[in-house]
């Protein structure tokens, strides 16, 4: 059965004191509620989480990544087995990337030491441990060293576009070049240029059966963020993702966000890799519908799991315990006494633990269902919040604002 293009995004209400904004986002495979954190499964699989996990939890979605599934196994071999929702048994609408933000990962990201997950905002960091770039960036595409094998593989638009058709997504993202935050004005102008024009090729090339969004770059320079704004809000984009260097610091990004999205229209808005909890709270102020970060369960892997307000968490430990901890050897409370995931509904701190210390695997399965039913809950907190007019209550009851 061949599938038909259904996608729908509509505005169901507005924050009265903010650009906060409670929407729907409709697929052929479902709806997504937003504003929405969407889980990573990089490798067709959120780490340490089946698909049936995703579905106990409630997930409306996931994100995929296409460079990592081009290689491995192969976006063919996954076509041949029927795309990514049978491959990966899961129902719901799929987002995939475009494999351009591998541009930054593997080349300027390793030469700058700078990541895009827990240090993407170099400010007071050291960046002197300078690593080789994998990448050579001309105007036709993006060449990668693979890390696997060494061997190299050239991605431009059109092959991005046909991964992603191989793929079988709902919703994809235009081919981009995403730049580092200490790249200068002339080369983030560049980049931009090339975006824009990879834009146009992926609209050209890309399956008509999938939504397709655009990507904003221009880094933290206004003029080049209002020109590339106004350059992919006029192409016929589905929807329209904000990506690229948000600067040195959380309010760079936040200034970034002021200068795109009054210019924005009513079509969906995707902040990339970007996921903590103080910044779904910010960013949600300023407009963003959807978010994909694989920070919650990279955290709980490291042992660093969420605890909400009332149970000690707050800006200042970043919302977390480190499980790891002596004082947690012994105590028999869950991990948040009001979390009502299966992690907390069951074992005390003291036994989760156990499991770190003792590098037991079951340690995270239990992590990652935790921190992942965390940061969807809070997303249902967020959402009932606008739906009842009282988000700045809320924002300021977690981030203890003003």
């Amino acid at each position: 059965m061949s599938r038909k293009k259904k996608f729908h995004f509509e505005v169901l209400k507005e924050d009265k004191k903010s650009r906060a904004r409670l929407g729907v986002i409709k697929t052929a495979r479902g709806s997504i509620d937003t504003p929405y954190f969407i889980p990573v499964a990089t490798l067709a699989s959120v780490r340490a989480l089946g698909s049936d996990d995703l579905a106990d939890l409630g997930a409306h979605c996931i994100l995929a990544n296409t460079y990592h599934l081009h290689l491995k196994p192969g976006d063919e071999v996954i076509k041949k087995l029927g795309g990514l929702h049978r491959f990966m048994a899961f129902d719901r609408p799929i987002f995939t990337d475009s494999a351009g933000f591998q541009a930054f990962s593997l080349g300027l990201g390793r030469e700058h030491n700078i990541s895009k997950i827990g240090s993407i905002f170099p400010e007071g960091r050291e960046t002197e441990d300078k690593r080789e770039n994998l990448t050579r960036i001309t105007d036709a595409g993006i060449s990668i060293k693979s890390a696997h094998d060494g061997t190299w593989h050239f991605l431009d638009a059109k092959a991005s576009m046909k991964i992603q058709s191989n793929l079988g997504s709902e919703i994809i993202m235009a081919f981009d070049e995403c730049t580092s935050p200490l790249s200068d004005y002339e080369y983030t102008k560049m980049a931009m240029k090339r975006t824009h024009e990879w834009a146009k090729l992926s609209l050209k090339y890309h399956d008509r059966k999938q939504a397709i969004y655009g990507i904003i770059q221009g880094g933290w320079f206004e003029d080049l963020r209002h020109e590339s704004t106004q350059f992919i809000s006029s192409l016929p984009f589905d929807g329209i993702a904000i990506g690229g260097s948000l600067g040195n610091s959380k309010s760079d990004m936040h200034q970034v966000l002021e200068w795109v999205i009054p210019k924005l229209d009513e079509r969906p808005r995707h902040l990339l890799g970007i996921g903590e909890i103080d910044d779904i709270f910010e960013c949600v102020e300023r407009g963003i519908d959807t978010f994909d970060c694989v920070t919650p369960t990279r955290l709980a892997r490291r042992g660093n799991l969420f605890i909400s307000p009332e149970s000690g968490g707050g800006v200042e430990n970043k919302f977390r315990i480190t499980i790891k901890a002596p004082q947690y050897k012994d105590d028999k409370k869950p991990i948040d006494p009001r979390c009502t995931c299966p992690t907390c509904q069951r074992y005390s701190r003291a036994y989760v633990r156990h499991l770190y210390t003792a590098n037991e695997l079951s340690y995270f399965k239990l992590a990652s269902v935790h921190n992942l039913h965390f940061m969807l809950r809070l997303m249902e907190q967020i959402r009932a919040s606008i739906q009842n007019g009282t988000f700045s209550r809320l924002k300021k009851k977690w981030l203890k604002t003003p």
